[in-house]
């Protein structure tokens, strides 16, 4: 590992850029980046989170105010360049209301800001490239999937420093650290397999399948008993128990059907758990749609899993392919990656997210934090994660 951001050229050049999409329309660096947010909610998205794409937003976290119609707030500059100063792809984004931290991972970096001041603290380069990465509730651990390749690595969020380097051969992806921090799932590209870690240990002490094919995006449910995975070649999701390792039920979309998508090559690259647990939303690129089930959970006595299959609910139509869908903190609002604004209770499309530009923004990489006092209190998760903790 080596820290790129010894001086200030990367920086700058994020700078520069930055002030180039504000100059289009007017607007100054300093209007839009600096002050304290008030008390609220808050919907960071970082860009380009569409691959490199900067038609979707630019480059840099945007931030939008839930609590006022999703409105453009500011744009914070951010780096992650290649070597000709072009922004890199968005992988993943975290933080964490503790330590009052910020992180976004591109292809190859892992930058660290500080959520008050705005500013990056660090941002190193690890050895395999990075993906979509998950921290601790504590604050204190990441774990960072190699792009792609045989490893996690385990890092001091802190200081970026390596701890622990996990091996897996499975084409490190998708990653997710649980609500009470006692585990850490860890998804590859290149398996059916889904793996359990002792975040005491950083060790593997479980796997969950195999499930129909490699997976790809998935979540699971607050007391860390079921995992929801999309899979390659299905229009649905499969649903496991984390506790026996069991695949209990394959669920595939009726009514619709499998075509070429834009992106991921996955039909359904993108599934979510509203945070009360009753829903699951699903995500459907062909089809430029999100399809709901009904996910109520009937604890069994013996596994504290489900017993009962999912059942379709609704669909709701979108402006573009979604690749990825998480949920307001409290379950209010929905947010595929189309920039679509859901209202969860009555699937209504009520906003849609807009930069400074009026320029219609898309994102795979966001999430919710909330500000009193000029400080975060509490930060969610881009994955859409179940949050009840009780049967």
């Amino acid at each position: 590992m080596k820290t790129v951001l010894h001086g200030r050229r990367p920086e700058f050049i994020a700078l520069c850029l930055c002030a180039l999409f504000l100059s289009r329309s007017g607007d100054s660096v300093a209007a839009t980046t600096q002050g304290k947010l008030p008390d609220g909610k808050f919907l960071y998205v970082a860009e380009p989170g569409i691959r490199n794409y900067l038609e979707y937003g630019g480059h840099g976290v945007l931030v939008f105010d839930i609590d006022h119609g999703h409105r453009f707030v500011k744009r914070i500059p951010s780096s992650g360049l290649d070597e000709k100063g072009q922004p890199l792809n968005v992988k993943g984004i975290c933080a964490n209301a503790v330590t009052k931290r910020l992180y976004v991972s591109t292809t190859r970096t892992l930058t660290c800001f500080d959520l008050i001041t705005e500013k990056t603290l660090w941002e190193n380069v690890y050895e395999g490239g990075c993906d979509r990465m998950a921290i601790s509730p504590d604050g204190k651990v990441i774990y960072l999937p190699s792009l792609e390749k045989a490893h996690w690595h385990v890092v001091d969020a802190g200081s970026g420093e390596v701890i622990r380097k996990i091996v897996t051969n499975s084409g490190a992806h998708n990653t997710i650290i649980g609500l009470d921090g006692a585990h850490a799932y860890l998804a590859g590209l290149a398996s059916p397999i889904l793996r359990v870690t002792d975040t005491r240990t950083h060790e593997v002490i479980r796997e969950v399948g195999p499930f129909g094919n490699f997976i790809r995006p998935f979540t699971v449910n607050g007391r860390g008993t079921l995992c929801f995975v999309n899979v390659n070649e299905l229009l649905g999701f499969e649903v496991g128990d984390l506790v026996s390792g069991k695949k209990l039920h394959r669920v595939e979309v009726k009514g619709f059907e499998k075509g070429p998508t834009k992106r991921h090559g996955c039909p359904s690259h993108g599934i979510g758990l509203t945070p009360d647990e009753t829903e699951l939303w699903l995500t459907d690129a062909h089809n430029s749609r999100l399809h709901i089930f009904d996910v109520r959970l009937l604890a069994s006595a013996a596994t504290n899993a489900t017993v009962l299959p999912p059942k379709p609910v609704a669909s709701i139509a979108l402006r573009d392919q979604p690749g990825w869908v998480t949920f307001s903190f409290e379950g209010r609002f929905a947010y595929p990656s189309t920039g679509d604004v859901i209202e969860v209770a009555t699937r209504k499309i009520v906003a849609g997210l807009k930069d400074e530009h009026g320029t219609d923004v898309q994102s795979e990489k966001m999430l919710e934090i909330d500000f009193k006092d000029g400080e975060p209190i509490r930060a969610g998760d881009q994955f859409g994660l179940g949050r009840r903790t009780r049967p």
